[in-house]
């Protein structure tokens, strides 16, 4: 079985500042991590790895920097990692990013693809649907339990407020909450190895996928981020200080009067 999994390098969300005049993210000096969901996708295709010695492959998608989430990911056990950097992909949107993925995707070869099921820097959800439409093959969103019996996967995926469960033979694309497992930490003779090859990631430009330039990068994106913000709060609490009995007998009236109660 062939895994590709698509991972991204993101900003630390803990870290995160916003420019109050210009309204854009300040990413000098913030350090970035490997996507929470995509690491638990990650984590799954590695289990498959462990109990049917699938082949993972690990791709990202961003400038030359993103090769350190990959060498993580190798560092975790993916068997082969591959960095799609063009100056030309600079500012894609989801659609124009589906576009590159989906295209080195067929290059590189699949039988399953794992993605996580956002991004913390967009939340968006649409990177892992649209590369399941552009390659024509099924996809299960937000999965958070998935098993494999050879033939099938036999897969739970979470809706609103029930647990649906999907019985699904490859290809297929799958999109992994941060919840379905805890991944595992990298492997010290893993690091070591990587440490000793630089040349351990390997690189897919245009060049590689000759993808028009009008459906990537900037120019090639419908859609256009105008402001980034973060909100004010407008509302302000009520302490209630003094008789536990009284501060109970107010919040009460409170309620009843906003009619929440």
């Amino acid at each position: 079985m062939r895994i590709v999994v698509c991972i991204k390098q993101v900003p630390d969300t803990t870290e995160l500042k916003i420019d109050p005049i210009t309204g854009t993210l300040i990413r000098k000096g913030v350090p970035s991590i490997m996507n929470y969901d995509d690491k638990a996708a990650l984590e799954e295709a590695l289990k498959l790895k462990d109990k049917f010695g699938a082949k993972v492959i690990a791709i990202s998608m961003g400038p030359n920097q993103a090769a350190e989430v990959l060498e993580e990911a190798l560092a975790m056990g993916a068997d082969e990692a591959i960095l799609i950097s063009d100056k030309k992909f600079g500012g894609s949107d989801t659609w124009a990013t589906s576009n590159i993925l989906s295209e080195a995707i067929k290059k590189i070869g699949f039988d399953v693809i794992f993605a996580g099921r956002q991004a913390i820097d967009g939340d968006t959800a649409q990177v892992g649907p649209q590369i399941a439409e552009k390659l024509n093959i099924p996809q299960v969103t937000y999965v958070n339990k998935i098993d494999y019996n050879g033939e099938f996967f036999i897969v739970n995926r979470e809706m609103d407020n029930y647990i649906e469960t999907i019985k699904i033979k490859p290809p297929v694309l799958f999109t992994i909450l941060k919840e379905a497992n805890q991944p595992r930490y990298m492997n010290i003779k893993n690091l070591v190895e990587i440490c000793s090859n630089e040349n351990n990631i390997r690189i897919l430009t245009n060049d590689d996928l000759k993808i028009p330039d009008n459906i990537i990068g900037l120019n090639g994106s419908p859609t256009k981020v105008r402001k980034t913000f973060t909100p004010e709060l407008s509302k302000k609490g009520i302490i209630l200080e003094g008789n536990i009995v009284d501060n109970v007998n107010t919040l009460i009236s409170n309620l009843k009067e906003r009619h929440l109660l």
